[in-house]
């Protein structure tokens, strides 16, 4: 008898654990499926980008004649013209030493159009001065050019408006990835975070989940029994 009422009190307990807990259990093996059958180079878009050459740049300026005390420096075209990006703050004509404001929205699509792949067609170009937390361009430089294109997977290129360099291109599959990976590491906001609280939670739960599971097969096992 007293092994009986323990054996539906770990019943009683597995069941309202797994109640808890099955919901995430399902979000972790549905997300870590779509991540083992899915190529990571087609979820950052790589398939949208043309093959890069190797840039040759010519007639560029001393850089002494730049009116910068210079602590990094990326050297990038805008529409055939070459810049100097310097501190991550300003950019100067690469030839002229002239300072350069933001680039246009033309300037942005020559950029585009460099990295793209040739049949894509624009369909709207907007101009995006914030983000939040969960924006598929969180967490990258603004003001920015999102560059819609006409396609089924509603592909998005972005273009730091102060820098001119090409950020990243989005589309549906790495909207759903984004998505999953949210739920799999149950970061709702960064999504990186993999010492969060929550997951931790949720990590111990699972375990009892599993132990008490272990316990229940002991406890109702009739070959378990006659052993003890």
């Amino acid at each position: 008898m007293f092994k009986r009422k323990i054996s539906l009190r770990v019943r009683k307990i597995h069941r309202y654990l797994g109640l808890f807990i099955g919901l995430q259990f399902l979000a972790w093996t549905i997300s870590g499926l779509y991540f083992s059958w899915t190529d990571i180079d087609e979820i950052h878009g790589d398939q949208f980008l043309k093959p890069q050459k190797e840039d040759h740049y010519s007639e560029l300026i001393d850089l002494d004649k730049i009116p910068a005390e210079i602590v990094s420096l990326v050297l990038v075209t805008v529409d055939q013209v070459s810049y100097y990006w310097i501190n991550e703050s300003s950019l100067y004509n690469a030839k002229t030493g002239v300072q350069k404001g933001e680039i246009t929205e033309a300037e942005a699509l020559s950029v585009v159009k460099e990295k793209v792949v040739e049949e894509l067609q624009v369909k709207k170009i907007e101009y995006v001065k914030e983000t939040n937390a969960h924006d598929e361009y969180r967490g990258r430089p603004l003001p920015a050019y999102a560059i819609h294109f006409d396609h089924p997977e509603e592909l998005v290129a972005y273009v730091d408006a102060k820098s001119g360099q090409f950020q990243r291109i989005r589309h549906q599959s790495w909207r759903w990835f984004d998505f999953l990976w949210m739920s799999h590491t149950m970061d709702y906001q960064g999504r990186d975070d993999f010492n969060n609280l929550l997951l931790r939670i949720f990590s111990l739960f699972g375990l009892f989940t599993v132990l008490s599971g272990f316990l229940l097969w002991g406890t109702s096992s009739t070959t378990v029994r006659t052993l003890f």
